[in-house]
């Protein structure tokens, strides 16, 4: 092997461009000079913002011209909640731990301002010993657990 100084480099290769590097007008010019090939792509929505974007069904529903909201429960369901709750001797926040929800969940359904979830409402039913949909409303659960 030849002498070598410590204080020598020698480099092999030329360092690679970075992709910006390499899409720069002067890197595409000069490979156009030198006859190499220049790929070009048009790229599909490119440049748009996805998260501000709607989709048909949004922008359908933003054109309609009728009001549409969610249901909610009625407010003879929520009486009927706080009647049960009052008799088994709970209180919102009591009735919310047992059936592993918040106390505001609880507050909205007493008050008619929730949307109905059959899961919910199965599970106050059952710690209130009442029914609470069908034709029975108001009556109590054949075989109510405390």
């Amino acid at each position: 092997m030849a002498e070598a100084d410590w204080d020598e480099v020698t480099y092999l290769r030329k360092k690679q461009q970075t992709a910006k590097q390499a899409r720069s007008n002067k890197a595409v010019n000069s490979a156009l000079r030198k006859g190499e090939t220049v790929e070009t792509r048009t790229k599909f929505s490119a440049a748009s913002n996805k998260q501000h974007s709607g989709d048909k069904s949004t922008v359908k529903l933003d054109q309609e011209t009728e009001e549409l909201h969610h249901d909610k429960v009625s407010l003879q369901l929520g009486q009927l909640i706080q009647k049960g709750r009052v008799q088994k001797e709970l209180t919102q926040k009591e009735l919310a731990t047992r059936i592993n929800e918040k106390p505001q969940v609880i507050n909205d359904y007493e008050a008619g301002r929730a949307i109905p979830n059959q899961q919910i409402i199965s599970k106050i039913e059952r710690i209130i010993g009442m029914k609470l949909r069908g034709k029975d409303k108001g009556k109590p659960l054949g075989g109510s657990k405390k």
